[in-house]
């Protein structure tokens, strides 16, 4: 069960721009390939590392610049004060979930493997995929199949899981496959289970109320030229990051000023979003979805 080699690994801290003595976080701690990197570009700088996981612990580099908090960061701001920061020098996020825990076939992330329809991120958490699959009214199956994986056919998609589970509850990932295998369509099996476990996992996780948050804080604590890096998998995630980078928000155009200029709290460093070279997606699977955004905070960019 190990941890995926770090994607993007040096475009993602090169866009950090690391200030020695500055201060910096790591939202997605993991397997800690990141944070190592982070780590060798400081002097008497600090980086902090937020997981919720607690095997993420087993990762943590014996460095007395670096303070692990085993949590989820939409706390981030919190716990900073807690630790006596206001304001950092940069954020690093690597969205998404890891190798490590798509390898833990006894987590649930994956079809592949016969287990507990579990999924949550944090083992502390009460909601897991089976409370959703066995308690939710077929509109709300139908909608996060919908807003979460864009499947067509999420409506039968929800009554076929609604009436299976009046037969009997569906605990388990094997269960959950062989009732939804009649909607596969040809020879697309696999595409489509893993967008009906990323629906299921999104909504366990709260991942994009999350990320929200995450990027909402991060105006309030990034200094004036400090930066925000963020590595995303798949376009709902990268759609949000793009649009608070342009706009400042995740809906709606931005904010003007009298003379209608923008009143923006990014600057977008990277115009379009840097992905990995054809080596790193042959040498690392799961570099194939990502993509990279730099943005730097300003105290107004007027554009």
């Amino acid at each position: 069960m190990s941890y995926h080699d770090p994607v993007l690994l040096k475009e993602s801290v090169d866009g950090l721009n690391i200030n020695p003595e500055g201060i910096y976080v790591d939202v997605t701690f993991g397997g800690g390939g990141h944070s190592k990197e982070i780590l060798s570009r400081l002097t008497t700088g600090r980086l902090f590392g937020f997981d919720q996981d607690p095997d993420a612990q087993n990762n943590i580099p014996n460095h007395p610049q670096f303070t692990f908090i085993n949590q989820n960061f939409k706390l981030l701001k919190g716990h900073l004060r807690f630790h006596g920061i206001k304001q950092i020098d940069g954020l690093l996020a690597d969205l998404g979930v890891s190798s490590h825990q798509f390898d833990a076939g006894h987590r649930g992330f994956t079809f592949r493997e016969n287990a507990a329809l579990d999924m949550r991120m944090n083992q502390a958490g009460s909601k897991t995929a089976a409370t959703i699959i066995n308690t939710y009214e077929p509109e709300e199956l139908a909608q996060i199949f919908r807003m979460y994986a864009d499947l067509p056919n999420a409506w039968k998609l929800a009554k076929t899981i609604c009436a299976a589970r009046d037969e009997q509850p569906i605990n388990t990932t094997w269960e959950l496959k062989a009732v939804v295998e009649k909607h596969t369509p040809p020879h697309q099996s696999n595409k489509f289970l893993a967008q009906v476990f990323q629906a299921l996992r999104i909504d366990v996780n709260d991942e994009l109320g999350v990320l929200k948050s995450l990027l909402t804080q991060s105006i309030e604590i990034l200094k004036p030229g400090g930066r925000l890096v963020v590595i995303a998998y798949h376009s709902l995630e990268d759609r949000l990051v793009k649009n608070f980078i342009r706009d400042g928000k995740f809906e709606g155009e931005a904010d003007k000023d009298f003379f209608g200029n923008k009143l923006v709290p990014l600057k977008g460093i990277t115009r379009k979003p840097i992905v990995p070279t054809q080596q790193e997606n042959e040498k690392n699977n799961r570099a194939r979805s990502a993509k990279l955004r730099v943005a730097e905070r300003t105290e107004l960019v007027l554009q």
